[in-house]
């Protein structure tokens, strides 16, 4: 049975019947159409790459492919899980698949709703009050942001090559040492229930209160915050997760799966003809790191420690940006027979000598175009073992021109792609536009729409 944001005492948000390309086009830049809506924010908002499709995009397909309790959806790309939480909500089995060891906490934390949202509330704040006192004991009073009226002392900070990996300033000294020592008090809880609840309300207490991050829409370093009260923000988070947790308490929802691997790979994890629908939102062929998005929240967490480890987590990734190729790629080979995607990497590759454009990285504007979608398409191979005769399938994506100007359409290359591989186009819904800076020009993000016929005997 559905389960419906009215039987969960959440306010009702309705997509009001209206087409995806109609509501886009009504929209400045299409920014509302990606938007998270308040009814949204139960579960969500416990944290959320600023840049995720929203839920309703999600509830749009799920109503659209008419998918309920009998059905299996799989978001093979889940980020931080809007396509996991929308389909519990909805009393359907989903299963997540992420190569972002961060992202993949969280969205599996955002699907965990086993937990006593009293008990959590109850630790926290025993946990709260040992941090606090001890931040008294050495001068600081955390609620008032006094200055410190003890003697002077080293404050807390990361390895040194752990911190190597932050962005510049993205946090000032003071709110890391008491971010730590709040980090420290909530370890010693590790082997209990509550424990992955309360870490997540801690990263996003850091992304969103306690570092000096913007995003707009790119990540980046504000003004920096030279004192914050750590301590609340993190309990701020935690009520808000226990509240959530309590509109659910007591009711019976599937189980979601979500494994942390490589999409290319997808048939290591998922059983075979078991899945009926696939809503998705993949990287975009852009020049955009994926890491540095949660980059803060990894490494002050202990998720990625060294540049070794980094590097091992991006090798996982689709290549969407030139951050993240390396030597022995050759997802470029699954395209070579595909004469667009060879004539978008040739004009970048003619644009860059034109312009002069010579550093390492710009040299391998052209070649990343073709691995993104040759990536693609191994992860569309191989995702057709698991598929059930007539599963449908939602992709969401943009077009792109952040390779010296050349357009990129990526929803047309996505689904000729597709098609050569034996799905069906269904369509390519217009979702939103926006504006790009560099070219002043719309760009589409578009959700092509496909189905899988099964083998052909």
């Amino acid at each position: 049975m559905k389960l419906t944001q009215t039987q969960l005492h959440l306010p009702i948000y309705t997509f009001n019947g209206i087409s995806l390309e109609k509501s886009a086009k009504g929209e400045k830049n299409g920014r509302t159409a990606n938007r998270l809506a308040p009814s949204d924010r139960a579960f969500h908002d416990w944290y959320r790459f600023v840049l995720s499709f929203p839920p309703h995009l999600v509830n749009s397909y799920i109503e659209d492919f008419g998918l309920d309790g009998r059905h299996v959806i799989l978001d093979p790309f889940c980020g931080t899980g809007t396509t996991l939480v929308e389909s519990k909500l909805h009393g359907i089995k989903a299963i997540g698949l992420e190569s972002n060891i961060f992202a993949h906490f969280a969205s599996s934390v955002k699907v965990d709703w086993n937990i006593d949202p009293e008990l959590l509330k109850k630790k926290a704040r025993h946990i709260a009050n040992s941090a606090l006192e001890l931040l008294k004991a050495e001068g600081f009073d955390d609620s008032s942001l006094s200055k410190r009226h003890a003697k002077e002392g080293p404050l807390r900070d990361l390895d040194p090559e752990a911190a190597s990996l932050l962005l510049t300033n993205s946090i000032s000294p003071l709110p890391l040492h008491k971010t730590l020592i709040l980090l420290d008090f909530l370890r010693e809880h590790k082997e209990q229930p509550f424990y992955r609840h309360a870490l997540l309300a801690l990263a996003n207490a850091l992304v969103f209160r306690i570092s000096n991050l913007h995003f707009g829409p790119e990540v980046g370093v504000g003004k920096p915050k030279m004192d914050v009260p750590v301590v609340a923000s993190w309990l701020q988070e935690v009520d808000r997760i226990a509240n959530d947790l309590k509109l659910v308490k007591g009711r019976a929802y599937p189980n979601t799966i979500t494994y942390l691997g490589d999409a290319r790979n997808v048939s290591d994890f998922i059983e075979p003809h078991s899945v009926d629908a696939v809503i998705t939102s993949p990287p975009y062929p852009n020049e955009k790191d994926y890491t540095r998005t949660t980059r803060l929240e990894s490494v002050i967490l202990g998720f990625i420690k060294n540049k070794a480890e980094l590097k091992e987590m991006k090798k996982s990734f689709i290549r969407s940006n030139t951050r993240g190729v390396y030597k022995g790629d050759e997802d470029d080979k699954y395209v070579e027979g595909h004469p667009e995607i060879q004539r978008i990497a040739e004009s970048i590759e003619r644009r860059r000598k034109e312009l002069g454009k010579d550093s390492g990285f710009e040299k391998l504007y052209g070649r990343v175009t073709k691995l993104y979608f040759g990536g693609m398409a191994r992860h569309l191979a191989e995702l057709r073992s698991v598929l059930r005769p007539s599963a449908q399938l939602a992709y969401v994506v943009g077009d792109q021109a952040s390779y010296l100007r050349i357009m990129i359409r990526t929803g047309q290359l996505l689904a000729d792609i597709a098609e050569a591989l034996g799905y069906k186009l269904v369509r390519i819904d217009l979702f939103r536009t926006r504006y790009a800076t560099v070219t002043r020009e719309q760009l589409r993000e578009e959700v092509v729409v496909l189905r899988w016929p099964g083998k052909k005997r």
